[in-house]
């Protein structure tokens, strides 16, 4: 079987309900991972916790522990326009990691780095067309990733207006940096819990009819349906 590894900030229970208990249990120190089998594929699950750093640290340990050759990604985000509305299921098509910032010394834009042609760093195309071919009217989106919960309203356009995204959440920079950097396809598909108007109450709100989503989503990549 293939190895595909599954990083979560904090929405477990929505994998939990999907897929059940787990084949095994790994404790390994710090981290717990959950093997399942999905299709064709060995699934290895780290719950990550919240942040960017926290995020990279469990992605690269399920590279280098356990050798998986894709890593997937769900979670929940903030819209940061009107169009990208309330409970809008989406695929990260890039990720800009806004709060990074060389510009006094590299003379580059904030939120690049310099290893990059611009500030966004782009998930699997391969991935990304698999999941638009089982869900065409999936809109593909850019995200602002920082290690800061963005609920109010100004701020959210703000980072529109500054990094041309549309959603913003915690963990997916630190994700798709780190994958890229070790040549492994990464897919991070999310769904809008909050809108442009919205925060944490609405957040809470919708979180495990988002999560479930997303969790199904990612389901029909493994099984190839």
């Amino acid at each position: 079987m293939k190895k595909a590894g599954m990083i979560v900030a904090v929405e477990m229970a929505a994998l939990k309900r999907k897929y059940g208990e787990p084949a095994e249990v790994y404790h390994d120190g710090v981290y717990t991972v959950m093997r399942y089998e999905v299709g064709r594929y060995e699934l290895f699950v780290l719950s990550s916790g919240a942040g960017e750093i926290a995020a990279a640290a469990g992605t690269q340990y399920l590279i280098t522990k356990y050798g998986v050759e894709m890593i997937l990604n769900y979670g929940l985000v903030g819209a940061l326009t009107e169009e990208i509305s309330e409970k809008k299921i989406c695929i990260v098509k890039a990720v800009c990691h806004y709060p990074f910032d060389l510009s006094e010394i590299d003379h580059v834009e904030k939120g690049r780095y310099t290893e990059f042609p611009d500030r966004y760093i782009e998930t699997s195309r391969e991935l990304r067309e698999e999941a638009l071919r089982i869900y065409p009217n999936l809109p593909e989106v850019m995200c602002a990733s920082g290690d800061r919960f963005v609920g109010n309203e100004a701020d959210k356009r703000a980072l529109h207006e500054e990094f041309g995204a549309d959603i913003c959440e915690m963990e997916a920079a630190g994700i798709i940096l780190t994958c890229v950097r070790n040549n492994i396809p990464v897919m991070s598909v999310k769904m809008v819990s909050d809108s442009v108007h919205g925060g944490a109450e609405e957040f809470y709100r919708t979180f495990e009819e988002a999560s479930d989503v997303c969790v199904d989503v990612l389901d029909h990549i493994l099984k190839g349906e």
